[in-house]
């Protein structure tokens, strides 16, 4: 069992800069790759998943992104503080969302793939 903790989301102007951290407990962090997910509001009522942000492989080795975060965004890790981070620069209101921390033994870019989940962070970007 992993519990997962996302912190730093906020109120935004377009073109700030924001860093999301998501603290981990429970089983051995570097077991898993640590991805990051995100969902706009209002679109769970709407049955839309959850869109691929980023991922980090186990020891940070290897990173992905969805095309529409590249150059923006960077996603890394901290095995020995047990945290996984997102930063996210040159913000746009198109990225407003609450932000999911989720890990999964395997990478995958698809939500039903997850093995376990936080509560998620609110971004909110305004123009």
């Amino acid at each position: 069992q992993v519990q997962l903790v996302e912190s730093g989301g906020g109120l935004v102007q377009s073109g700030d800069s924001l860093r999301l951290s998501c603290a981990a407990s429970g089983d051995t962090f570097s077991r898993y790759v640590m991805s990051w997910f995100r969902q706009a509001p209002g679109k769970e009522r709407e049955g839309k998943e959850r869109e691929f942000v980023a991922a980090v492989w186990k020891a940070g080795e290897r990173t992905y992104y969805a095309d529409f975060v590249k150059d923006r965004f960077t996603i890394s890790r901290d095995n020995a503080k047990n945290t996984v981070y997102l930063q996210m620069n040159s913000l746009k209101s198109e990225d407003t969302a609450v932000y999911y921390c989720a890990a999964s033994l395997k990478y995958y870019n698809d939500y039903r793939f997850m093995s376990y989940w936080g509560e998620g962070t609110l971004v909110t970007v305004s123009s």
